[in-house]
């Protein structure tokens, strides 16, 4: 028998997180969101942000994913997976928690390649919610689904490495107190896989600027474009050892990209009960929408479709925490959410009306959020090409499709 129930403390987590969420941070949240740009406007989010973290702490739920010694809840992936979709059914859930992209996967990291004074250094500050940081691996100028172009070089000098190169898209890189860097030490070593490794750069630093905030179609959200020229970096700020820098992207971006999913599942379960509050409000044409073929078909679909990500993905949170192989899985649950995520806001939208399209509502900023999600650790055509392979080559080796995917927990 296969039992998708959480156990009774993770469901207690799950109704307590959804309690503070509704009752706390949400009437707190207001338009907060609204006027990032303005100088006034993100004094009172930080200010917001930090009252809330204190409430969190109250309710014990700060952060939720790391072990005790570092302050944290110690819950696994598919106790995450409860929690994640709950809190980012509001805008700052997971800041509040202190469980936001991209600290919580540079947390993971540094807690499993981290040498005991790295994690005294910059994980403990990181936990204790004293500081913020990021990770800069894409570049303008190569594909960032494929690290091994990566075109930043790190060259040794003595006891230090000079580091010259052009990252972008690099979240939450102003104002964050250090980075992981990923730079080429070794381009000639085979495979190219090890030709990579990953730094630790204390922020600000000589050599490091800060060009801009990349605009996008949302706005700028602190994705920025970073110039590199001259930086030194001694041997100790090698985090994971020298040519283990695509491995250890590797080892972050998987559960990463589920964290996403699990997030992205909190935000289709919000736009699919919009959709459903306007439909049997709204009154047009001689009936309800509600009552109407067309949008009961939007409703099932995003139903069916939001249903199939809750158990993919917590199927792939068990994988992941029981030691299984959980690769194909990710990405099977990366494609099918982000565009599950997609179609449920469009839909919503569309049943809003003008409505919807306006910014009276927040299906509109979720529409422009969304569009990301359907690149951003990898594009869908990149998983989709990753599942391909796994499968072909599963049914080569056994002439079956059995351990392809879907090794599920019996």
């Amino acid at each position: 028998m296969i039992d998708f129930t959480f156990p009774p403390d993770v469901e207690d987590i799950r109704q307590r997180v959804r309690d503070f969420m509704t009752t706390v941070v949400k009437p707190a949240e207001g338009d907060l969101t609204i006027e990032r740009h303005d100088p006034e406007g993100r004094s009172r989010l930080i200010r917001t942000i930090l009252e809330l973290r204190g409430k969190a702490k109250e309710w014990g739920l700060w952060l939720p994913h790391m072990p005790a010694e570092f302050g944290g809840m110690g819950l696994g992936p598919t106790a995450m997976a409860a929690l994640s979709a709950e809190s980012a059914r509001t805008s700052l859930g997971p800041f509040v928690l202190n469980c936001q992209a991209p600290d919580e996967g540079n947390m993971h990291t540094l807690l499993h390649f981290g040498t005991p004074e790295q994690k005294e250094k910059y994980l403990r500050p990181l936990c204790d919610g004293y500081q913020r940081s990021c990770f800069a691996m894409t570049e303008p100028e190569v594909a960032g689904s494929d690290p091994t172009l990566i075109q930043t070089r790190a060259v040794k000098d003595g006891d230090h490495w000079v580091v010259n190169g052009h990252k972008w898209f690099i979240s939450g890189a102003r104002g964050a107190n250090f980075a992981i860097l990923i730079a080429k030490t070794d381009p000639e070593a085979d495979p190219p896989q090890s030709r990579n490794t990953a730094f630790l750069v204390d922020l600000p630093a000589d050599g490091w600027e800060v060009v801009r905030d990349v605009e996008t179609m949302a706005g700028g959200h602190n994705h920025c474009e970073i110039r590199i020229e001259n930086l030194r970096l001694p041997d100790a700020a090698i985090l994971g050892g020298r040519g283990q820098g695509h491995r250890l992207g590797q080892v972050r971006l998987g559960p990463a990209r589920l964290a996403h999913c699990m997030r992205w599942i909190g935000q289709v379960e919000t736009a699919l009960e919009m959709l459903v509050d306007r439909a049997t409000k709204r009154f047009a044409h001689g009936s309800l929408l509600a009552e109407k073929q067309g949008i009961q078909w939007m409703v099932s679909e995003s139903a069916m479709e939001l249903y199939a990500a809750k158990l993919m993905v917590l199927h792939a949170a068990f994988l992941i925490e029981h030691g299984k192989p959980f690769n194909t899985e990710v990405s099977m649950c990366k494609y099918h959410v982000a565009n599950t995520l997609w179609r449920t806001v469009d839909r919503a939208i569309q049943v809003h009306g003008a409505l919807g399209y306006s910014k009276d509502t927040p299906l509109a900023g979720m529409l422009l959020q969304a569009r990301w999600s359907r690149f951003a650790d990898g594009a869908d055509e990149v998983h989709l090409m990753r599942i391909a392979g796994n499968v072909i080559d599963t049914y080569k080796k056994t002439g079956s499709l059995d351990g392809a995917f879907g090794h599920l927990p019996v």
